[in-house]
């Protein structure tokens, strides 16, 4: 549900878009806090999809946040092409509102904070920070 801003409110997934793994966190606009969730194997494109399936159709969220991968001087890499294009592809296949933000050195972040799963660990991070951007 959107808020008087016309931003969506309630529930929020995140995701740290990799070639072998994308992190997911799930968070809330109305805390503003959010919390890893899992890490969905990247490879396979059909497995991928199937499982972020079963994730939102779990979390029924309001928006799709993943994280722009830029270089250190703020440009773009292939990375960051990859994420754009999994992020249309969210859209496309769920037809849930995506927004990117700025993921740089999340996933340093998470290693140097000792994450179990860095993946998810360095999606909450992108997760929150959209939270509180937007809060």
């Amino acid at each position: 549900m959107p808020e008087a801003s016309g931003r969506p409110t309630g529930i929020v997934l995140g995701f740290d878009y990799g070639s072998h793994r994308i992190g997911v966190a799930v968070g809330n606009t109305l805390t503003a806090s959010a919390r890893p969730l899992c890490s969905v194997d990247a490879l396979r494109r059909d497995t991928r999809f199937a499982a972020i399936g079963e994730l939102l159709a779990q979390w029924q969220p309001a928006l799709l946040v993943v994280g722009l991968p830029l270089a250190r001087d703020g440009g773009e890499q292939l990375r960051t092409t990859q994420a754009r294009r999994f992020a249309n592809q969210l859209h496309g296949r769920f037809g849930v509102p995506v927004t990117m933000v700025d993921e740089r050195y999340t996933s340093r972040e998470a290693e140097d904070a000792g994450a179990d799963d860095v993946d998810a660990e360095a999606a909450r991070l992108i997760l929150e920070q959209y939270l509180q951007s937007n809060a």
